[in-house]
């Protein structure tokens, strides 16, 4: 059993910045793909990011590419999402999720454990 908590979400002014954390309670951490998702109000769960196992080359929507940045610290059990240049779209809980192929694919499906979610709101 994977338990994922995310942290570092809040109240930002549109342009500002947000990293949010996701610590995760699993020894084999290294060999998960990570993902990111949001739900905004009245709106379905979207794919925001993902990483695969090795870390390289992160898979991102094209609604933050190039705002927002994953990473994975491994010797720490945490993924990271940077994020940069936030818009009131961006306003939603965001969670992490994990991916026991390792692949960190843009669908969620393939994510068999999730976080509770943090909580992002971007104030124009």
């Amino acid at each position: 059993q994977v338990q994922l908590v995310e942290s570092g979400g809040g109240l930002v002014q549109a342009g500002g910045s947000l990293r949010l954390s996701c610590a995760a309670s699993v020894r084999t951490f290294s060999m998960y793909g990570m993902g990111w998702f949001r739900q905004a109000p009245g709106k379905e769960r979207e794919f925001v990011g993902a990483i695969s196992w090795r870390g390289g080359s992160p898979y991102y929507a094209d609604s933050v590419k190039g705002r927002f940045t994953i990473s994975r610290d491994n010797a720490k059990n945490t993924v990271y999402l940077q994020m940069n240049s936030l818009k009131p779209e961006d306003t939603a809980i965001y969670y992490c999720a994990a991916d026991p192929w390792g692949n960190g694919v843009p669908i969620s499906t393939e994510y068999d454990y999730w976080g509770q979610g943090t909580q992002v709101t971007v104030s124009s």
